[in-house]
């Protein structure tokens, strides 16, 4: 089996990108760790304080950030950083070539019954002219991304990669390196599988809803067939799902907060896990066009996400455009 180092110097990855990786991977063996001592590392439960996005911060959240902020500062090769847990980037070194951004700990309501959490990352090249202090320099489009991928943390731990040529997974051994355990992951076209919250379904636009009502119509409904649904609330393990046997992940806009366009954030959670979808075969949209072609305006910028098998997802594209062209002709109409 080879190591993750030997695997991606054998595919040409330039060797700072490289180095970057490894980086951040001593940062999630340091999380890993933690999170396998649990209650006896004193690591579960929330803290007093709210991130960014007004959220309870539990005390792996905050400890994660710190092990990934610290690895990554003192780096020469990280122009800056920007973390889902942090109202501002932070800058580091100003002749680096690359800009990352993270969640630290997605699914983390999950850390205290012991489920499936993971951490996520995006890297992109840092342009020349942008302070990487500034939101401005994060600001680029997801097909810019030069590596994304993931570390779930469960019952072994693995990281998900790709670094533009194809999806590869690395499980880590009990030595302290991630070994090649699955190369050129492949996302069958079709699914009989779907996640989604079914709890928020009344606050939902109608094409996600005549969707779902499809779906689970079974062999009698539209889409002629029978679906299971699954939902663990930790995107990295949903994702992890699909690119294992397949299916389709959504978190759609809902009318709860109408003037947010979905609860997932563009670069921590939707840019990356869309990179990795998209090169193991499979499709991402906010339900409108391929997230990953989505401008930022922001860091913190929320995003709706289809995911998944592509012909499933393309599905969903359709419901969508059907309703608005069914609106446009009303407009006419009524007009």
């Amino acid at each position: 089996m080879q190591r993750l180092t030997q695997f991606l110097k054998h595919n040409e990855t330039p060797a700072d990108l490289v180095e970057l990786i490894n980086l951040l991977m001593s940062a999630c063996k340091e999380i890993n760790a933690k999170l396998n001592d649990g209650e006896l590392a004193g690591i579960l439960g929330a803290t007093q304080t709210e991130n960014i996005q007004g959220e309870t911060q539990k005390k792996l959240d905050v400890i994660s950030n710190d092990l990934i902020k610290l690895t990554l500062s003192e780096s020469d090769l990280v122009r800056g950083m920007a973390s889902e847990e942090e109202d501002l980037p932070v800058a580091c070194n100003p002749e680096a070539p690359y800009l990352v951004t993270f969640d630290p700990l997605d699914g983390s309501s999950n850390i205290d019954i012991n489920v499936t959490v993971g951490t996520i990352f995006s890297v992109l090249e840092a342009q020349d002219g942008f302070d990487p202090a500034e939101e401005h320099a994060y600001l680029q489009p997801g097909y810019k991304q030069v590596a994304a991928g993931y570390v779930l943390y469960g019952p072994s731990c693995i990281l998900c990669l790709t670094t533009g040529d194809g999806v590869n997974m690395f499980t880590l051994s009990h030595n302290g390196e991630f070994y090649l355990t699955r190369e050129q992951v492949v996302i069958p076209e079709s699914t009989q599988e779907f996640a989604i919250n079914m709890s928020n379904l009344r606050f939902w636009d109608e094409p996600i809803q005549r969707y779902v009502g499809d779906l689970l119509a079974g062999e009698e409904g539209p889409l002629g067939k029978r679906y299971n649904m699954r939902w663990i609330a930790s995107m990295v393990a949903e994702v992890h799902r699909i690119l294992t046997r397949g299916g389709i992940f959504m978190y759609p806009w809902d009318s709860r907060e109408p003037k947010k366009p979905g609860k997932l954030r563009l670069m921590y959670e939707g840019n990356p896990m869309s990179m990795l979808i998209e090169q193991a075969g499979g499709r991402s949209i906010n339900t409108q066009i391929d997230i990953m072609n989505v401008q930022p305006k922001h860091i913190h910028e929320r995003v709706s996400v289809v995911l998944g098998s592509k012909q499933d997802v393309e599905t969903v594209l359709k419901y969508h455009q059907e309703a608005s062209a069914k609106a446009k002709t009303a407009e006419k109409t009524s007009a």
